[in-house]
C-alpha cells in the first residue's frame, strides 16, 4: 500500500500503536504490526523499529538525509554569477562557469572565497537549476510543460494521411474570423464543418469566439445532416479542444480526433472551405454585432443548398512526388449530394430524401438570396443602416434579366468588390516646367511640330542644372494636353464660323 498519511498522522499513528504494542503478547504484535504496515505503509522491517522504539518516523529520516553539501555563501554566489550571465539555464551555466568565473576576478569585479570556488566549478546543472528555482519563480518566469497533459492523452492526434478514404460521416471543423484588418475586439466567426467523404460543407455563424456556443452548434447541426456524425476533427485551439466537447463526443460514439499544432495542412478538407465557401461569399470585411450574426445565418441557409446541391467540387484522389516534382490527381468534379448519392454507406431513405430536396430547389432564386445577402452584410459592415431585405418574385425576374450583362460590371459579389475611389484632379507633386512654360508655349507658336525631346533638349541647354532625364516623360504629357487643347480651339472656331455663316445666309 502506498504511503498516504500525512507526516502528523503518522506520528499520531505510532504514539497510539507503539505503547499497545510493546505491552502485547508475540500473537498479538503480530496482529498489530500487519494492521500498522497496511495503514501507515511502512516496511515490516522499519515498522518493526518504530513500534519498538529504536527509531522515530521523522527522527529517522532526518538522520538518513545526506549532508548539506552547498550552503548560503555557494548559493549567493551562484546568483551572482547566474545574473552576470545573462540568466541563461543550468546547462548553458554550467558550461560557461569556467570561462565567467576566471573574466570576472581577473577585472576585479569577483573576488571568491577558496572554499567556495571548487564547489562552484564542481557543481551539476542539475543542481544550479534546483538552486535557482525559487529564484526564477520570482520573475514569473513559465516552466515549460514537458509532460502531456490528460486531455492531450485522451484525445488521438489525426494527419491529412490518416483519413484513409472514411465513410460519410466523419468531418473537419474550423473557425473562420471576420475581424478584417484588426484582430482586436469582438467580432463575429464562421464555424465550418466538412464531411472528408462527400466534401458535404456547413457553415454557421458565431457572435463570439465561445467553447459552449461551438458545443449548442455542433448539437443542433446533427439534426440537419444527411447522414450520422461519426468523427469530429479539431484543432488545438480551448474553444473545440476542450472537456465538454470531447465528453460531448465520447458520449454519442463520435470520435473526436485533433490536428497537430502549427500544421495547417492536417486539416486541408476544412481550410479549402474556408477559402472556396466562407471567403467567397462573405469576403474579408469585419463584421460584429448580432445583425450581422442574423443576415450571415440566412446567407448562409441559402448557401448551404446552393453549395451542396449546384457546385460541383474538385476531390483528390491521389498524389505522387517523385523527387522535388509532386503529380496530382483528382476525381470528376461532383456535387457533394451527388457523391453521396454514389455512396454506398447512405441509406436509402436519405437518397430518396436528396432526390426529392434537389428536385424542390431552385438554383437561381438561392443565388439571388445570396447576392441580397451579401448587400446586406456591406451595408453593416461599413456602419450603414439597413434592414434585413424581403426577397420578391418580381426581384427574381429582375435578377434573371440582369444575368446577360452582368459580367460588364466586372465583380458581381458585392463582399469583394473594390471601394470606389473619386477622381483625382489635384497634381501630387510640383510642376516642374510651371516656370518656363511660357516660353514652350512660345516655341509651339513659332513651331507646332517641335516635338518633346526636342523641347527638353532645349530647356536642358538654356538650365543645364534644372531638368533631369527622368522629367521628359513629365514635359510630353503636357505637351499633348497642350495639343488637344489646340485642337479643340481648332474645331469649336469651325463650328463657330459655320454657325455664323448659316445664320447670315439665312438673314
Amino acid at each position: 500500500m502506498s504511503r498516504t498519511l500525512t507526516t502528523a498522522a503518522r506520528r499520531e499513528l505510532v504514539q497510539a500503536v507503539r505503547d499497545r504494542y510493546q505491552g502485547a503478547s508475540r500473537d498479538a504484535k503480530t496482529r498489530i504490526l500487519q494492521e500498522f504496515v497496511s495503514v501507515s505503509g511502512y516496511h515490516r522491517k522499519s515498522a518493526i523499529r518504530i513500534l519498538s522504539g529504536a527509531s522515530c518516523p521523522d527522527d529517522d529520516a532526518r538522520g538518513r538525509c545526506r549532508p548539506r553539501l552547498y550552503d548560503e555563501a555557494v548559493r549567493q554566489a551562484l546568483i551572482v554569477l547566474w545574473e552576470a550571465s545573462d540568466r541563461v539555464c543550468g546547462k548553458r551555466l554550467r558550461a560557461l562557469l569556467p570561462v565567467l568565473v576566471p573574466s570576472l576576478e581577473r577585472n576585479d569585479h569577483l573576488k571568491l572565497a577558496e572554499s567556495i570556488r571548487p564547489k562552484l566549478m564542481a557543481m551539476s546543472a542539475s543542481t544550479i537549476d534546483r538552486m535557482l528555482r525559487d529564484i526564477r519563480s520570482v520573475g514569473g518566469r513559465r516552466r515549460r510543460r514537458n509532460t502531456p497533459t490528460p486531455l492531450r492523452k485522451n484525445v488521438p492526434v489525426r494527419t491529412f494521411a490518416d483519413w484513409n478514404e472514411p465513410a460519410p460521416g466523419f468531418m473537419e471543423m474550423d473557425l473562420v474570423a471576420h475581424c478584417g484588418d484588426i484582430g482586436a475586439g469582438s467580432f463575429v466567426h464562421t464555424l465550418t464543418l466538412t464531411d472528408i467523404a462527400s466534401g458535404w460543407t456547413e457553415c454557421l455563424p458565431l457572435l463570439v469566439r465561445d467553447g459552449s456556443l461551438v458545443l449548442e452548434a455542433v448539437d443542433g447541426l446533427r439534426a440537419s445532416l444527411p447522414f450520422r456524425l461519426s468523427g469530429l476533427d479539431v484543432d488545438n485551439g480551448t474553444e473545440f479542444f476542450n472537456e465538454d466537447l470531447l465528453h460531448y463526443c465520447l458520449g454519442r460514439g463520435i470520435e473526436f480526433t485533433r490536428s497537430r499544432p502549427y500544421h495547417k495542412n492536417d486539416q486541408a478538407w476544412v481550410e479549402q472551405k474556408n477559402g472556396a465557401v466562407v471567403r467567397r461569399l462573405v469576403g474579408d470585411h469585419r463584421l460584429e454585432g448580432p445583425q450581422a450574426v442574423e443576415a450571415l445565418g440566412r446567407l448562409y441557409r441559402a448557401a448551404r443548398l446552393f453549395v451542396n446541391f449546384f457546385q460541383p467540387s474538385f476531390k483528390l484522389k491521389e498524389k505522387i512526388r517523385t523527387g522535388t516534382r509532386v503529380v496530382k490527381r483528382y476525381h470528376a468534379p461532383e456535387t457533394p449530394c451527388a457523391r453521396l448519392l454514389a455512396s454506398d454507406s447512405v441509406s436509402a431513405e436519405v437518397k430518396a430524401r436528396l432526390r426529392e430536396i434537389t428536385a424542390q430547389l431552385d438554383p437561381l432564386q438561392l443565388l439571388e438570396e445570396i447576392r441580397r445577402m451579401q448587400h446586406h452584410l456591406v451595408r453593416i459592415a461599413e456602419g450603414e443602416p439597413s434592414h434585413v431585405p424581403v426577397g420578391q418574385k418580381d426581384d427574381l425576374s429582375r435578377f434573371l434579366s440582369s444575368l446577360s450583362t452582368a459580367w460588364r460590371a466586372g465583380e458581381v459579389r458585392p463582399t469583394h468588390r473594390a471601394p470606389v475611389k473619386p477622381p483625382r484632379h489635384w497634381r501630387t507633386r510640383p510642376d516642374p516646367f510651371e516656370s518656363v512654360w511660357p516660353r514652350v508655349c512660345e516655341w509651339l507658336q513659332t513651331d507646332p511640330d517641335l516635338t518633346g525631346i526636342e523641347l527638353f533638349e532645349r530647356l536642358q541647354l538654356q538650365n543645364p542644372r534644372a531638368f533631369h532625364s527622368g522629367q521628359l516623360r513629365t514635359l510630353q504629357r503636357r505637351l499633348k494636353q497642350w495639343r488637344t487643347n489646340m485642337a479643340r480651339r481648332l474645331v469649336f472656331g469651325v463650328h463657330e464660323s459655320t454657325s455664323s455663316t448659316s445664320l447670315a445666309a439665312v438673314g
